[in-house]
């Protein structure tokens, strides 16, 4: 029995680190390496909060809450599920995504084979393989916990231990200021949308509990949560050695694109095989997430539309729509992600934090209303003042008057005060 529990673990535990563990994932820490230089681990530390930390965290707040995303909005307020599950879905899905994984496999794993193949070819045979596997959502978890994220695991460790014991140069000064690295690292771990993703993914994942037996609250809360520890193990190792590549590549500056210093660092580690490596580690990583997020695009919506649009329908027209959008370059549609994943990350954050520090101490609604709200404001000035909504001399009052927000954490205080103030007036207010 415990040998099968064991197993179930590994399986989950590795499936959730697949799904987590996509284009952005890859691609992202070494540039913060190769910026911040010498204060790797600070930076480390920071992406390991957003990039890691939160999206655990997001995993509690819904096994703390029940069973799927709707359950941890209903905790705050019956519109919340519908509205902001509604936004991360579209921004971790045909948005953003699923299309990033898509451009990054080709570019990093078909195109350096093949330098003269139309992104279009490339795109078409990755959407068919992620259709084929993601239109039976009973076999996903299975799919990618046992065969899929193994072989990601053995070549992204062979990769990074290799770079560690040989590093090709030596740490570069960095130009930033210790809170610079640090905002850099926390910021830039937005960009692996694990936090927004981590409230949907808990469904699926306690969905495959459950089939698997875990029925009660307590077997399925444990067989979830230690998936979710083992999935954060192999994440920080991932994130920890690729930001130290990032930073002993040798590289200065942020002049080279995402793919081709992922690229350079993998063929100065392992050569010529290490090009072979890494693209089999791109087409993994984005091919599990790929299928995970658009079984979660499928399976969302079919709930929230009543079963009017089915999962084969949405499932097709999610897999069309990212089909379109990917042959943008990867760098574009990153660059694209920013502004509304400025706006939805502090809500989706305050969210999860309020729920799984509080939740069992707290069962008045209002103090986590006034936070979201409060979220909401500054995640409303970060998405204008990140497309130039907003001029000079207000971006310096904003800078001035709100702690953090010149580094896009301003959520963090006015989001606090919220809970507090909601807190006071509830246990104080008439009976």
């Amino acid at each position: 029995m415990e040998n099968k529990k064991l197993s179930n673990i590994l399986t989950l535990g590795f499936a959730l680190f697949a799904m987590f563990f996509g284009a952005g994932n890859l691609l992202l820490p070494p540039l913060i390496g190769v910026l911040v230089g010498e204060d790797y681990f600070i930076a480390m530390i920071a992406f390991g909060l957003t990039g890691i930390l939160l999206p655990f965290t997001g995993i509690l707040s819904v096994t703390f809450s029940g069973d799927s995303f709707n359950d941890l909005g209903d905790r705050v307020n019956k519109y919340i599920a519908p509205i902001l599950g509604t936004i991360i879905m579209i921004c971790i899905g045909p948005l953003i995504a699923i299309p990033r994984t898509a451009a990054t496999t080709f570019e990093v794993g078909i195109k350096p084979f093949f330098p003269t193949l139309n992104p279009l070819y490339g795109s078409l045979i990755f959407f068919a393989i992620t259709f084929i596997l993601a239109i039976r959502p009973s076999k996903v978890v299975d799919v990618i916990g046992n065969y899929l994220t193994p072989v990601l695991l053995v070549l992204l460790a062979l990769l990074i231990v290799v770079g560690i014991l040989h590093p090709t140069a030596d740490f570069m000064p960095s130009e930033m200021s210790l809170l610079e690295s640090f905002s850099k690292g926390f910021i830039e771990g937005y960009q692996t949308l694990d936090v927004l993703a981590s409230v949907i993914f808990a469904g699926i994942i306690i969905t495959a509990a459950k089939d698997k037996g875990y029925t009660d609250i307590k077997s399925k809360s444990n067989v979830v949560i230690t998936s979710g520890l083992l999935s954060t193990i192999c994440l920080l190792f991932v994130y920890g050695g690729l930001i130290y590549l990032g930073a002993t590549s040798g590289v200065t500056g942020s002049g080279m694109s995402r793919s081709e210093l992922l690229i350079k660092i993998a063929r100065d580690t392992l050569g010529d095989y290490g090009l072979v490596a890494i693209s089999l580690c791109m087409a993994f990583a984005c091919l599990t997430t790929s299928i995970a997020l658009t079984s979660a695009v499928g399976t969302f919506f079919g709930k929230l539309t009543n079963g009017k649009l089915s999962y084969t329908v949405l499932v097709t027209l999610c897999t069309l729509i990212s089909f379109g959008l990917s042959i943008k370059g990867v760098d574009d549609i990153i660059n694209f992600a920013y502004p509304p994943l400025a706006f939805v990350y502090p809500i989706t954050i305050t969210l999860v934090i309020y729920i799984v520090f509080f939740g069992k101490l707290v069962k008045s609604k209002l103090p986590y209303v006034l936070a979201l709200i409060a979220s909401t404001i500054i995640g409303l000035l970060n998405l204008l003042k990140v497309v130039d909504l907003l001029d000079e001399k207000t971006i310096e009052s904003l800078n001035n008057n709100i702690p953090f927000f010149e580094y896009d954490l301003g959520w963090i205080i006015p989001s606090a005060l919220g809970f507090i103030f909601g807190l006071i007036y509830t246990k104080f207010q008439p009976k």
